[in-house]
């Protein structure tokens, strides 16, 4: 052939001893490591300690506004879906490698060192204190919190509607009464009366709320549950 075949090994080794003093090349690769595996461990401290800080030092020429939300933006979905918005010291679960990777590119695009770390999570991957689709987020003040990454499946389609009867206490009651219709049009004709009548049916179904009433309050009280307002960010288990 006229011309040699270009040997793609050779040419990065040859770009690589302009760019860096081949001498040192290891040492110089170690230091970046070190460097970036002491950056990672700074980002799991903050995450894993106590903090008062309610704001970061962002470059809000860096920033994504489809990325900030407002607290009370927070607290609504919160509620709606029963989810618990918690300091990331409380996080039980494991946090993956892509959400370090994205704490540290945002803290190296905004020179920063970012901290009070929060989490929006169903309350079973919090550790709670006894008195599915988490998302990190970090305060940038005036309560408004920038989230920084999402990880994950969904949340199931209809946990909206099945959480909607633990809102309230009104809520709880409408679930209530409907159990209670359901289980009263199941009952046999003629198993408490041998008459079939509106009367009848409206004393079996007062039977059957003070039931299903009874049941309810006794799970309430004996797991300590609580409706969504009060625990959306709680840390307590029994709130």
């Amino acid at each position: 052939m006229l011309f040699p075949r270009t040997n793609i090994e050779q040419k990065l080794s040859t770009l690589r001893s302009k760019e860096f003093d081949s001498s040192s090349w290891k040492d110089q690769v170690l230091e970046i490591f070190r460097k970036e595996e002491n950056h990672e461990n700074e980002i799991l401290q903050n995450l894993n300690t106590t903090s008062n800080i309610t704001s970061n030092l962002f470059d809000f020429d860096q920033l994504q506004t489809s990325k900030i939300y407002h607290l009370e933006q927070i607290k609504k979905i919160c509620i709606d879906y029963r989810l618990r918005f918690l300091d990331s010291r409380y996080f039980k679960g494991k946090l993956p490698d892509s959400a370090i990777s994205a704490i540290k590119e945002l803290e190296n695009k905004h020179q920063t060192q970012l901290q009070g770390f929060k989490i929006i999570a169903p309350s079973k991957l919090f550790k709670l204190e006894n008195a599915d689709d988490p998302l990190l987020f970090a305060p940038m003040g005036n309560d408004y919190f920038y989230l920084i990454h999402k990880w994950g499946n969904d949340l199931h389609p209809l946990r909206k509607i099945m959480m909607w009867f633990f809102k309230s206490f009104e809520n709880l009651l409408i679930l209530t009464f409907l159990v209670s219709l359901l289980i009263t049009f199941m009952v046999p004709d003629g198993l408490f009366s041998k008459t079939s009548n509106t009367s009848t049916f409206i004393m079996i179904f007062f039977f059957m709320f003070k039931s299903v009433a009874a049941v309810v309050l006794f799970y309430g009280f004996a797991l300590g549950k609580n409706f969504n307002t009060a625990i959306w960010n709680s840390k307590y288990f029994n709130a």
